[in-house]
């Protein structure tokens, strides 16, 4: 019998947050960023106010944590609307995904304290 793995849920990383919709608003995810999974970590392009999966490094605004994808999106070859967690609540770390560049927990570390500016708290 062959293995099933599941992907991420929507959603599944928050542990609390503000009620109603306080803690979520749309975004736009620009156009290249390919398959984001949800709970990705996202960062705000400063031009553009478009986001992209947040690098470890960069120049465009995107390399700083601002956001945490709600559900999966494709922006493979077209901007994508989505729905971000952007400010007051607590999420799982476990469950958040990141930029393939932010590969070890100094890097890792530094993207928490970026969410933490913003009033995302990881556990």
């Amino acid at each position: 019998m062959a293995a099933l793995t599941e992907g991420r849920h929507a959603a599944e990383f928050i542990l609390s947050e503000g009620n109603g919709s306080v803690s979520r608003d749309a975004i736009t995810i620009v156009s290249g960023a390919g398959k984001l999974a949800a709970g990705t970590v996202l960062g705000k392009i400063t031009a553009s106010g478009k986001y992209t999966a947040s690098p470890a490094t960069g120049s465009d605004g995107s390399q700083t944590a601002a956001a945490i994808l709600l559900a999966p999106v494709d922006a493979t070859s077209a901007d994508a609307t989505g729905v971000a967690v952007t400010r007051f609540s607590e999420v799982n770390g476990n469950t958040l995904t990141y930029d393939a560049s932010v590969d070890d927990a100094t890097k890792r570390g530094a993207k928490v304290t970026q969410l933490a500016t913003v009033g995302i708290i990881v556990r």
